[in-house]
C-alpha cells in the first residue's frame, strides 16, 4: 500500500522554520516576484481579515511599525483601513531601515495618516498591531516596549494583533529571547505557520492563531524537506482509515495484546484495555495484575485473559514470568508499560521477547521507564529490527534521550525517530507524532480535556486500531499514529459527560462506529 499522505500539502498545513521561510521567500523572489507585490498581497490579505472584524477597529487602531518588511506589511494594513474609512494612526519604535518600509511610510503621512511621535497610551481602546520585527527576529527586543504591548494586552481596554511573530518572541523555539514577548489577543501568520508558533511555550504569547495566505506555490511547498504538518480538528474528516469488508471476522479484524496494570497502579489496565475497546478492534487479550484478573470479566467480559502477572514487594508488575509462556507472534500489535511500575530487573530479563516481536510494539509510561534506566538504555530502539512506536511525554523523553539537542518539540522528536529509527509521540498541550521524515503538529486541542488516565485510555486506543488496520495493510505508516492522536483528542473534546478517561472511552467507541460505519456503507 502506498503511503497515505495527511493532511494535504498546502500553505494552511505546512509548518517550517524561519530559514525555510526565508528560503521560499528567496526562491519567490529569485522567480521573479517582486517584493513589493509580496508585501502588498500580505498587507491587503491581513486588511480583508480585520475588515471582517469590524468591533476590533471601532475604536481606532494603532499600528506599530518596525525597521524591516514587516513594518512594511503594518504600513500597507494601515493604508487600507485608512482607505476604507476607519481611524488609523502608526508610530515607529525605531528608525526605519527598510527602502521599501520607508516609501510605504511616507506615502501614509502623505494621504493624511497622523505619525505618532511618542509611545501611544497603553489604556486607550484602539486595537494595536504589532508589525515591528516578524520572522526575522534573531535577539533580544528593547524591554520598554515588550512592557508597553503587554501593559495593553492585561487593560483588556484594546485588543492586541501580531503580525507574523509576537515581538520578542523566537519564530524557532517559541520562547522569549529575554524575559518575555508581546502577548498577543490574534497571531496572524503570513504565508506559513512558522514552527515557534505551534510549541506549548508560545501558547502564552500567540492568542489565536490564524494563517494568512499569501499564494506561496504548491510545487515549492512539496520540495521541502522534512514535512511538518499542522492538524487540527477540522482535519478529522479528512481521516481515511482503510475499510474492513462486511464479511470479516473477529481473527482478521485485529489481534492486539495488552500488557498494563500492577497492583500499585490497577485503574491504568482497566483504562488502556477501554481504550483497546473503543477502537472496535475483534480480538483483545491481556496480561494483567492479579488484582485486575480476579475482576476483569466484570468490567470487559470481551477481554481475553492470556496470563496473570505477579508483583514485587513494591507493588510492580513482573512480565518475564508471563511473557515465557505467551507466543506474541499470533498478535498484529502488542502496548507494553501503562501501570506496570519499575522493576529493572524483571525489564533486564523480559527485554529478548519484546526485542523479538515482530509485529508492532508500542510502549508508554513505565515500560519507557524501565528502558530508560536498563543496560541497554535507549539502544533497545537499536535492537529491535521491526516497527515502535512510543508515547513519552516530556520527561520520559528527556530520561530516554538526554542527548537530545533540538530546541522544540518537534525538533527532538524528528531527531530521536531518526537516530533510533521509531516513530514517536511526544505529549505536549499541542503533541507532537513523527518520524525520520516527517511530523505532525497537533493544534487547537483541548487543553481542559487534559487529565490523569487519558494516556493509558491513548495507549489501548492505538493498540486496537493499529491492529485492526495491520489486518488490511500490514505495513502501516506513522500518519495511522498521528491521526489516532487526533482522533482520541477530538473524543475528549466532544465528551459531555464530563472529561475523566472512562467516560472519553465511550466517546471514543461511537466516534469510531460511526466513521467505520460510513466508510463500510
Amino acid at each position: 500500500m502506498n503511503e497515505i499522505v495527511w493532511p494535504t500539502i498546502d500553505s494552511e498545513h505546512l509548518i517550517v522554520d524561519s530559514k525555510q521561510m526565508l528560503k521560499l521567500e528567496k526562491e519567490m523572489f529569485s522567480d521573479g516576484m517582486p517584493q513589493e507585490a509580496l508585501m502588498e498581497k500580505a498587507g491587503i490579505q491581513i486588511s480583508r481579515w480585520l475588515l471582517k472584524k469590524k468591533p476590533l477597529l471601532k475604536h481606532g487602531t494603532i499600528v506599530f511599525i518596525g525597521p524591516g518588511h514587516n513594518g512594511g506589511d503594518g504600513a500597507v494594513i494601515a493604508r487600507e483601513l485608512f482607505l476604507k474609512g476607519h481611524y488609523v494612526r502608526v508610530w515607529c519604535p525605531f528608525p526605519i531601515k527598510k527602502t521599501l518600509t520607508n516609501s510605504h511610510l511616507n506615502y501614509l503621512t502623505s494621504i493624511g495618516v497622523t505619525k505618532l511621535v511618542e509611545p501611544p497610551d497603553a489604556s486607550g481602546k484602539e486595537l494595536w498591531i504589532d508589525a515591528v520585527f516578524g520572522n526575522n527576529q534573531t535577539r533580544r527586543v528593547d524591554n520598554k516596549l515588550i512592557k508597553l504591548f503587554n501593559q495593553k494586552f492585561h487593560n483588556y481596554y484594546g485588543k492586541v494583533i501580531s503580525i507574523d511573530i509576537p515581538t520578542g518572541l523566537c519564530p524557532d523555539k517559541g520562547e522569549p529571547f529575554f524575559d518575555s514577548a508581546v502577548k498577543a489577543d490574534y497571531t496572524l501568520a503570513i504565508g506559513l505557520h512558522k514552527i515557534g508558533l505551534t510549541q506549548d511555550a508560545a501558547l502564552p504569547f500567540i492568542g489565536e492563531l490564524h494563517h494568512i495566505d499569501v499564494g506561496v506555490p504548491t510545487i515549492k511547498l512539496s520540495k521541502v524537506d522534512k514535512k511538518i504538518f499542522k492538524v487540527t480538528y477540522k482535519d478529522i474528516k479528512k481521516i481515511d482509515l482503510p475499510s474492513l469488508p462486511k464479511n470479516t471476522n473477529k481473527y482478521k479484524r485485529g489481534r492486539t495484546l495488552l500488557i498494563a496494570g500492577s497492583e500499585k497502579y490497577p485503574g491504568a489496565a482497566y483504562l488502556a484495555l477501554k481504550g483497546a475497546i473503543s477502537s472496535g478492534a475483534g480480538f483483545i487479550s491481556a496480561v494483567l495484575p492479579g488484582i485486575v484478573a480476579e475482576s476483569i470479566w466484570q468490567v470487559a467480559p470481551e477481554i481475553v485473559l492470556k496470563e496473570t502477572m505477579q508483583s514485587n514487594q513494591n507493588g510492580n508488575a513482573l512480565l518475564f514470568s508471563a511473557l515465557n509462556n505467551i507466543d506474541l507472534s499470533a498478535f498484529d500489535s502488542v502496548a507494553v508499560g501503562p501501570g506496570i511500575g519499575i522493576d529493572y530487573d524483571d525489564w533486564q530479563k523480559s527485554i529478548d521477547f519484546l526485542i523479538g516481536f515482530k509485529g508492532l510494539l508500542i510502549l508508554d509510561a513505565d515500560a519507557l521507564n524501565r528502558i530508560s534506566e536498563s543496560k541497554l538504555g535507549s539502544n533497545f530502539f537499536l535492537e529491535r529490527k521491526f516497527k515502535t512506536w512510543i508515547t513519552p511525554h516530556s520527561k520520559e523523553f528527556r530520561r530516554l534521550f538526554p542527548g537530545s539537542k533540538s530546541v522544540n518539540n518537534i525538533g527532538l522528536a524528528l531527531e530521536a525517530a531518526k537516530e533510533f529509527n521509531i516513530s514517536i509521540l511526544l505529549k505536549g498541550a499541542h503533541s507532537v507524532v513523527a518520524n525520520d521524515k516527517q511530523a505532525w503538529q497537533l493544534f487547537g486541542t483541548d487543553s481542559q480535556t487534559a487529565r490523569a488516565g487519558l494516556g493509558d485510555l491513548l495507549s489501548g486506543f492505538i493498540a486496537g486500531s493499529s491492529a485492526i488496520d495491520l489486518t488490511i495493510c500490514r505495513n502501516i505508516t506513522t500518519d495511522f499514529f498521528a491521526k489516532y492522536v487526533l482522533l482520541h483528542s477530538f473524543a475528549a473534546s466532544k465528551c459531555k459527560k464530563g472529561s475523566n478517561a472512562s467516560a472519553i472511552g465511550d466517546e471514543l467507541y461511537k466516534l469510531m462506529r460511526n466513521k467505520k460505519t460510513r466508510q463500510i456503507s
